[in-house]
């Protein structure tokens, strides 16, 4: 496969060049506005690969036809993201085999989908787990059963698969030309703004240890586990930024660091991020581990798609892919699924005794027709690139980590996709570039991104790649984007704690739900517990006998 040469670059580097600025402090490297033009006889090699939108686009505003034929199954299960192949995990662990999973995607991971070439296997989207927290009790079953946790210590501390435990240097941060250590900014901070983040962080440990009136830790994961003390909750009506204002913080860096964190977990920006979600960023975590520090995570080369594909492989023959499911309709007992088969361009019907709706609030409102069920929920979109390059990163200052940041981009940064190759340095390696498209509303955001090229795409990543790395120019092998319209739902002040949610979390028998919208953040272990309570759930009401992980 061809290098990119340097007039490829400098075309694609007038391609982004029309950006204009977005919001950001300092705004030191793009921004994310409309491109103009493309920068002809760039031809960089790549794709502009995605979700499939224009077969989901069908459940909006498309018609099919009748049902040609009725199959029957005893559970179906619509959804193949985490929450879905987790339900269907819980249902075979459990010994509950007739049931059938539908994904309109050609295979199922959802926002945790990846890919392979011929360098690494790298992630499509959510690429990490932190250690697990006390209440994570599903997830806690599920990594015994996959072998990431393979026993306890002395103390009783998880031990975890050294091969699975992000390996260090885990963070790095540019800013000033050089590269520092973790990613809260240490390179030219005043005294004042390390008192400032030094309180900061001591107040997210006070909120770590406060376990509330009502015996719960203030901030849990599953987050419906945590206290429902007042004062606690009450934060949930105020913005982020609003909340820090409150309490005095005032230093840039700390500023530009928690908006960093609340784009990075929830895609969208500080100002927009409820205060009670924006602490649960920090709060929230309490996991130990015999063989890691706190601050641990497990990752692999293709991010959570280790995890889908593993339980994907439980489920076999029981997943359906390509398969649309366009109405569900309920009758006394029993439920019907129409399906639109995508490979075949044909449609079915599937009777069944339950249903488990693994969607997004927005798809399952169409489903059932009744709009209601998406007020309220909004979702951020985001571009994802893979970078395939013939040489490592390099740069003053610290050494190439699994993630790095370049301070004050509006986009996120890289992870190193053969980072976990310990045992061998290697000379290629593949960066999975994130940016939340955050500098819109997410409507705007959305058809901005649905419109933009593929140059132009590659122009706007290989813009932010290249100031920070000049030493990879003519080293970037191929530029492949994914664009998700609707990646993850949005905490926004008022949601988590608000009416919409809580009725979101309602099961009618003999439709359940399940997905991370249920809790009003997108992280692996909401949408595993939802897909597990989903299941058992299910198996209490066809009378299934089971042993709860939850």
């Amino acid at each position: 496969m061809k290098r990119i040469t340097r007039k490829q670059f400098l075309a694609l580097g007038a391609a982004s060049l029309g950006l204009a600025g977005s919001g950001l402090a300092g705004g030191e490297l793009l921004a994310g506005r409309a491109l103009s033009g493309g920068g002809e006889g760039a031809a960089v090699p790549g794709e502009l690969v995605g979700a499939s939108s224009s077969i989901g686009h069908r459940l909006r505003g498309g018609s099919f036809a009748p049902p040609g034929e009725i199959r029957r199954t005893g559970i179906v299960i619509v959804g193949g993201g985490v929450a879905g192949l987790g339900t269907g995990y819980r249902l075979a662990k459990a010994g509950y085999d007739d049931f059938l999973l539908l994904d309109l995607e050609a295979a199922p991971g959802g926002n945790a989908a990846s890919g392979r070439n011929e360098v690494s296997a790298f992630p499509w989207g959510a690429h990490y787990v932190p250690l697990l927290t006390e209440e994570a009790k599903a997830v806690r079953a599920l990594f015994e059963d996959f072998g990431i946790i393979t026993g306890h210590g002395p103390t009783g501390a998880p031990v975890y698969d050294e091969y699975a435990l992000c390996a260090d240097p885990s963070e790095r941060l540019y800013r000033y030309g050089r590269w520092q250590d973790g990613l809260v900014p240490a390179i030219g901070v005043t005294a004042e703004e390390e008192a400032e983040t030094r309180r900061f962080f001591a107040t997210m440990r006070d909120f770590r240890r406060r376990v509330g009136s009502d015996g719960r830790r203030a901030f849990a994961i599953p987050l419906d586990l945590s206290s429902q003390d007042a004062d606690l909750m009450a934060l949930d009506a105020i913005a982020m930024t609003d909340w820090m204002q409150r309490e005095g913080y005032r230093s840039p860096g700390l500023a530009w660091y928690v908006d960093y964190c609340c784009r990075d977990d929830y895609g969208t920006r500080s100002k927009d991020v409820s205060a009670w979600a924006g602490i649960h960023y920090f709060a929230s975590r309490n996991g130990r581990a015999a063989d890691a520090d706190d601050q641990g995570l497990v990752t692999w080369p293709e991010g959570n798609g280790y995890l889908t594909h593993r339980l994907a492989e439980v489920l076999g023959p029981r997943v359906r892919p390509r398969a649309l499911a366009f109405a569900v309709e309920t009758g006394g007992t029993d439920v019907a699924v129409d399906v639109w088969d995508a490979s075949e361009d044909k449609t079915f019907r599937i009777e069944a005794k339950a249903v488990v709706l693994a969607t997004p609030h927005f798809v399952t409102a169409r489903l059932m027709k009744d709009a209601g069920l998406a007020a309220g929920f909004s979702y951020a979109p985001w571009a994802v690139a893979n970078i395939t390059l013939d040489s490592l990163p390099g740069g003053t200052g610290a050494g190439l980590s699994w993630d790095n940041v370049v301070f004050d981009s509006p986009l996120l940064g890289y992870v190193v996709a053969t980072h976990q190759m310990t045992q061998m340095r290697p000379t290629k390696t593949v960066l999975t570039y994130y940016w939340p498209l955050s500098h819109l509303p997410p409507d705007e955001a959305r058809r901005e991104a649905l419109a933009r090229p593929l140059q132009a795409w590659q122009g706007i990543f290989l813009k932010e790649l290249l100031a920070v790395h000049p030493e990879l120019e003519g080293h970037v092998r191929r530029v492949d984007v994914w664009v998700w319209g609707h990646a993850m739902i949005r905490p926004v002040p008022g949601f988590i704690w608000g009416p919409q949610r809580r009725a979101g979390l309602v099961q009618k028998a003999p439709v359940f739900t399940a997905h991370s919208d249920m809790s009003g953040v997108s992280i692996f272990e909401e949408a595993y517990t939802h897909g597990a309570r989903a299941a058992e759930n299910a198996m209490a009401y066809l009378g299934h006998p089971f042993e709860t992980v939850l």
